[in-house]
């Protein structure tokens, strides 16, 4: 207590060195004499803390030896009654364990287990997403750099066009958010000014040292607060932080960004202890966001993946299971976490807008793109997040396909290089595309409808950029081949498998490119 209020009066940390040791070694059953023979010789001669703490009290004439043996008996008495109370136990509700400061949030029936409510459509209204867009491209109140000057005419203009890149359709997200009542908190490597130089939350003066500017915490004065920061250099520590910021406070969209989605490999325990099985184990929901930049773009094995594969092998949905008559929410309940690889950024502004209108939560890990930052076809306009659009787990191949010979099912950045392929080769009317932005929970329901607005003679394929034991392969197979019918099994065209993630060599990364765009097109 004392460090504490010295800390909030000195605005300063403390570390406070603690040193501990175990009476029992690892645990109660272990035999630390083993290996500690000495040290643990020691321990067992000390008298332990209630025996020291108990003879100081009466040493100083606090207590008698008759109180010390009453609160002993009335405490051993408690544990006893409680110990006789569970056996009378036969059964067990999980929500009896959940330990959560939730209570205001979740809707419950008479027993106090929370209730699913449909999720509303997640668009905003216009004159919102053209106000934030005005607030975001406006000339700021410092002298900035006059990069920044050519990127804010960018966006004016694309506003003017009601149209919206990767960068703009995320700040109307937020910016929205923000003016709904929800905290926005983006944490990570270089996230102010964004790995790729895309966001530029926060723009520094060109002439006066520390001063910034942040123009989506300057909307409005009854917006909420929107919070961020370049983390340190530690995965595992900010990730873990970030996790626990998301269970304390639900109405807070906390997203923590990997400065390239390789790097999180070194909070693979927060993910893989807390994140992934966080409710299963526990019973604690959180809504944390982790956007992992994704692509394979040449740029090397410590630059390409964020290890798809790893992440769909954690999730819980059986790919026997076909959701058959379930709704899109019971889904998403009952999915450990959700799985996206989204390819606009009207789904983008969505999928982060989701997270805060769904009735419960549930983690989502994003596989944010590289080039599409600034590719001229992923742009969407103003009316794809407008009031009544939502969210679109699939999106089918939108133009005639009453000559269709092959479909190509994908996800992700992938999809542009199959667009340029397909338009080079002559084949829009002969191949169809069908994104999958939403890879878990599978969307069965809406994939079953896409399989079936075709003929029993057209040829069905999966197309990634990652290597072949690598990617989404191993998760779609079995859960697209279970819509299949007959003898017709869903085809593989992407890379050939590989220890790397990617490789460092830019000719046979084109090369590698090349060779599957071309069988992806065979009929």
């Amino acid at each position: 207590k004392q460090w504490y209020q010295r800390r909030v009066r000195g605005s300063k940390d403390v570390v406070i060195d603690l040193v501990c040791y175990r009476r029992n070694g690892h645990n109660e059953a272990d035999e630390p004499s083993f290996t500690q023979p000495l040290m643990y010789k020691r321990i067992r001669e000390t008298p332990n803390v209630l025996k020291k703490y108990s003879a100081q009290l009466l040493e100083e004439g606090a207590v008698s030896q008759e109180d010390i043996d009453n609160e002993v008996a009335q405490f051993d008495n408690i544990l006893n009654d409680a110990y006789q109370q569970s056996l009378t136990i036969t059964k067990m509700k999980l929500t009896d364990w959940l330990d959560s400061p939730w209570d205001f949030f979740f809707e419950c029936d008479e027993n106090k287990v929370p209730l699913l409510k449909p999720t509303p459509p997640t668009g905003a209204p216009e004159s919102v997403l053209k106000m934030v867009a005005e607030k975001f491209s406006a000339e700021p109140p410092i002298k900035v750099h006059p990069g920044i000057n050519r990127i804010l005419k960018g966006r004016k203009k694309m506003k003017d066009a009601g149209m919206a890149d990767w960068a703009l359709g995320e700040a109307l997200a937020f910016g929205s958010l923000l003016m709904e009542g929800y905290h926005v908190r983006l944490s990570g490597q270089d996230v102010e000014r964004g790995t790729f130089s895309h966001r530029h939350h926060v723009l520094h003066d060109q002439d006066v040292d520390g001063k910034v500017y942040n123009a989506l915490q300057n909307l409005s004065s009854s917006q909420q607060k929107y919070s961020v920061s370049n983390s340190s250099l530690s995965e595992f520590g900010v990730l873990g932080f970030e996790l626990g910021f998301s269970q304390h406070n639900p109405n807070a969209l906390v997203i923590w960004e990997a400065q390239f989605g390789d790097f999180f490999n070194t909070a693979q325990p927060i993910v893989d202890q807390f994140i992934s099985s966080g409710q299963d184990k526990w019973y604690r929901q959180s809504g944390l966001v982790m956007l992992l930049p994704h692509g394979m773009e040449g740029m090397g094995p410590e630059h390409s993946s964020a290890r798809m594969e790893r992440f769909l092998q954690m999730c819980n949905d059986d790919e026997d299971s076909l959701y058959e008559g379930v709704s899109l929410d019971q889904q998403l309940w009952d999915c450990n976490w959700q799985i996206l690889n989204v390819t606009t950024p009207a789904n983008m502004f969505h999928c982060l807008r989701r997270q805060m209108h769904m009735k419960f939560r549930k983690p989502l890990v994003v596989f944010t793109p590289k080039s599409l930052l600034r590719h001229p076809l992923a742009r969407s306009p103003f009316s794809e997040m407008a009031s009544g659009t939502s969210f679109k787990p699939v999106i089918p191949e939108s133009g005639d396909i009453s000559k269709v010979k092959k479909v190509l099912f994908c996800s992700g950045k992938v999809y542009y290089d199959l667009l340029e392929k397909r338009e080079a080769a002559g084949l829009v009317e002969e191949v169809a595309i069908t994104r999958l932005e939403q890879l878990s929970p599978f969307p069965h329901d809406l994939v079953a409808e896409e399989i079936a607005r075709y003929g029993a003679g057209v040829k069905m394929s999966w197309v990634q950029e990652e290597h072949k034991n690598a990617g989404a392969w191993a998760y779609v197979k079995p859960r697209l081949n279970n819509h299949l019918t007959g003898d017709a099994k869903i085809s593989y065209c992407g890379r050939d498998s590989a220890a790397s993630a990617a490789t460092g060599n830019k000719k046979l990364h084109k090369m590698e490119l090349s060779n599957f765009m071309e069988k992806s097109f065979e009929i």
